[in-house]
């Protein structure tokens, strides 16, 4: 049997296309134009580069191997970040009920129309709805009625990995779609300064620092504005991204809830001092 190996890496070398008077190859074939069309490139570039698919729910993506190895990977990176902050991750049912999100006026408003809702479980109508996480204020508020009793139990800080659902009419992936991956960190203190400087720290140390420095996503930090800040918030920052068609994209929030969840779930421990 005879073999034929090759010994010189000039065999290998592929030979200039203009030299051969050959066409280069397109490797990649029907990409939109960015400047023609920003919104359309993007999403071929998304498809052709093999990170997603389409699904049979509206809004909702399948996220194929590629594109799941790149939020592994940033998934790391934060995840490695917010634990050096003494962060504790843990996890949170995808269900809750509907009394929960309705003891906080503001918030349930702001929600409502995006919330998607469980009527039936087994065949059989539910005494009571539960909403498909929207996001975990609410069931959080009322675990850590219980688990707050002393200022020593203070401060609470605590992250949760996990999908969440929100009813969006206009979707793009991996932007904005109807479930999403994400994280969402959620801490009691016993002082508003304290609670003031734990959401800047998160926004500036946490959330910029990797989209800026692992990215190399530059970014702008601000407040958001009463009419855009969360749905029960004292008040909420945010980090905004350029993209390429010049529309702010935000890349990331971090929101000083006040007393307003603490109010509504009772969540209430008792002082150094006594009172």
């Amino acid at each position: 049997m005879a073999t034929k190996k090759k010994t010189s890496q000039q065999d290998d070398a592929p030979q200039d296309a203009a030299a051969t008077g050959e066409q280069a190859p397109r490797f990649v074939e029907d990409i939109a134009d960015k400047d023609d069309d920003f919104a359309r490139w993007y999403q071929d570039v998304v498809y052709k580069a093999d990170m997603a698919d389409e699904s049979p729910v509206r809004g909702c993506m399948i996220i194929k191997p590629y594109g799941y190895a790149l939020w592994e990977a940033i998934q790391r990176g934060m995840d490695d970040r917010i634990k050096a902050t003494g962060h504790e991750n843990l996890y949170f049912p995808l269900f809750i009920p509907m009394s929960f999100l309705q003891k906080e006026a503001e918030h349930v408003e702001g929600f409502a129309p995006e919330l998607a809702v469980v009527t039936i479980g087994g065949g059989e109508e539910l005494t009571e709805p539960l909403a498909v996480r929207p996001t975990s204020e609410t069931i959080i508020g009322h675990t850590y009625a219980k688990w707050v009793q002393s200022y020593r139990d203070l401060p609470l800080l605590y992250n949760q990995w996990a999908n969440v659902v929100r009813w969006e009419k206009r979707t793009r992936p991996f932007l904005r779609t109807s479930e999403f991956l994400w994280q969402e960190g959620h801490t009691v203190h016993r002082t508003e300064a304290e609670a003031e400087a734990e959401t800047l720290m998160i926004l500036s140390d946490v959330y910029a620092d990797f989209v800026e420095k692992e990215l190399a996503i530059p970014v702008i930090k601000g407040r958001k504005s009463q009419t855009e800040k969360f749905a029960g918030a004292l008040r909420s920052y945010s980090m905004e991204a350029m993209m390429g068609d010049g529309k702010a994209l935000q890349a990331g929030t971090s929101h000083n809830l006040g007393q307003n969840f603490a109010r509504a779930f009772d969540i209430q421990f008792l002082d150094a001092d006594g009172t």
